[in-house]
Order: structure tokens, then sequence, then C-alpha cells
């Protein structure tokens, strides 16, 4: 299992985005207070659809309290100033990837004191930054991937129908 970390998150549509995506990946949803919204917010609720009850769900009191609550644990820096590329980076089993607030990013001393561990999305130079649920879905998923996919379908149930249907 990945798990998705949202620190200081401000827009709520974004967060019930990637509360969706951690559904949909079996992924582990922790979201670093202070949160710029409720968790009652029905935009929140709304973007998340009907997948909260497969979305695990951890709330931590501050960055410190998650630190003290995942000792040790591995984890990956997403900033748009980091050197090394997302796809490049070797992912494991019960990694954290730890994404910023949709304004600011993480804070500049974290992600000094883990350099070795920030990755970044390429993009254009002029492009500032992506949206924080697409962000948080392109890492994902090349995390899974590296992985096999674990614990996903690999084959949908749905039959397309036959072409000549549609003529």
């Amino acid at each position: 299992m990945l798990n998705i970390v949202l620190v200081e998150p401000e827009i709520p549509q974004n967060t019930g985005n990637i509360a969706r995506t951690c559904a949909a990946t079996g992924s582990a949803l922790h979201l670093v207070k202070p949160l710029g919204f409720s968790l009652d917010d029905k935009y929140m609720k709304r973007a998340g659809l009907d997948y909260w009850f497969l979305t695990e769900i951890h709330v931590h009191e501050s960055w410190a309290d998650f630190c003290a609550a995942y000792p040790g644990a591995r984890m990956f820096f997403a900033t748009t100033k980091a050197k090394r590329s997302y796809a490049q980076a070797q992912y494991h089993d019960g990694d954290f990837l730890v994404f910023g607030r949709e304004t600011r990013g993480l804070p500049e001393p974290l992600l000094a004191a883990n350099l070795e561990a920030c990755i970044r999305i390429p993009m254009r130079r002029e492009a500032r930054s992506l949206n924080l649920s697409n962000s948080v879905a392109i890492v994902a998923y090349e995390a899974l991937r590296q992985l096999d996919f674990p614990g996903l379908a690999d084959e949908s149930d749905y039959a397309l129908p036959e072409w000549r249907d549609y003529v």
C-alpha cells in the first residue's frame, strides 16, 4: 500500500479528488493540519463521490505528530524545486508520497532537510506547477506501476459492444 500525505491542504475539491484516487488505488490518505477547510465540506465530499467508504484516512494534528506516528518511514517529497524526476525514484510498498499546499508547496526547511528524497514532475519552465490532485495521481501511478499495480484489477469487467452496433 502507498501512503499519500497532504501537508496543510487548502482546497477541498483537490482533497476530495485525491481521496478518490486513494480509493481507486488502495492507497491511504494522510492529512496534516492545519487544513484550509472542514472535513465535512460539501465540495470535498462531492469531489470524492461515493468512494469515501473505500478510503483509509488518517488526520494528523501537525507535521511533528505525523512523523512521530511513522518513525523511520520512507518518504518522497514532491516539489518543483527538486533535481530528480519522480520517474527516477525507486518506490517500495509502504512508501509515503508527501505533497504540500496548493499555493506554496512544502516548507523550504523540510525540503532542505530531505534533498535526496525530493522528486519533481518534469514540465515546461514557463509553467509554475500542476494541480495538486493531478500531481498526486501522476506520482502515485508511477509508484504503483513500479510495484506492478498490487491489488488492482488488471482487466475490466466491462465488455465493449461490437463496433457494428455503432454503425
